[in-house]
C-alpha cells in the first residue's frame, strides 16, 4: 500500500498559496505507514522520485519534502511554496537530498511512534532534547 500512497500524490490537487504557507502544511501534508507489506528503502526512493518527475511536470516553484515522523511512527510528505531553509517546522531541521536514510529508519521502526524518554536522578522522566531531523527535499523548478 506505501508504493501505491506515494503514487497517488502525483494526482493529488494542492493548494499553492504563497500568503499562507500554514494552511498549505494543513492541506498538502500526508501520513503514510508501511503497513504490513514488505518493501525495500530503494522501491520507496524510487516512488518518490517518479512522483516527483510527475509533480514538476504540474507545480512549478514549490519545495516536495519527506521526514520521518518518530511521534506518530508514520513517513510524511508535503508540498510548499516555501524554499527548503523555510519550512514550516516547530523544530530544528536538516534538509538532505538522500531520502534513502530517512527511509531505512521509517522501515526499521521496531515500534513506530514510541520514543522513550530519559529518566532524571530524581525520578522524574524529561525529554531530551532532539538534534535536527533530518528533511528530504526536492524543490520543482
Amino acid at each position: 500500500m506505501l508504493l501505491t500512497w506515494i503514487a497517488e500524490l502525483g494526482a493529488e490537487e494542492f493548494l499553492v498559496e504563497p500568503s499562507d504557507p500554514l494552511a498549505e502544511a494543513r492541506h498538502n501534508t500526508w501520513s503514510l505507514s508501511a503497513g504490513p507489506v514488505a518493501v525495500t528503502t530503494g522501491e520507496v526512493v524510487a516512488a518518490f522520485d517518479a512522483v516527483a518527475v510527475v509533480l514538476a511536470g504540474r507545480l512549478t516553484g514549490v519545495t516536495l519534502y519527506a521526514w520521518h515522523d518518530e511521534q506518530v511512527g508514520a513517513l510524511r510528505v508535503s508540498i510548499s511554496s516555501l524554499g527548503p531553509d523555510a519550512l514550516p517546522f516547530g523544530a530544528m531541521y536538516r534538509t538532505t537530498g538522500d531520502l534513502a536514510p530517512i527511509v531505512e529508519v521509517f522501515l526499521s521502526d521496531p515500534h513506530p511512534g514510541f520514543i522513550p524518554w530519559e529518566e532524571l536522578e530524581d525520578g522524574k522522566a524529561e525529554e531530551p532534547e532532539p538534534p535536527p531531523f533530518p528533511v528530504w527535499v526536492r524543490v520543482l523548478p
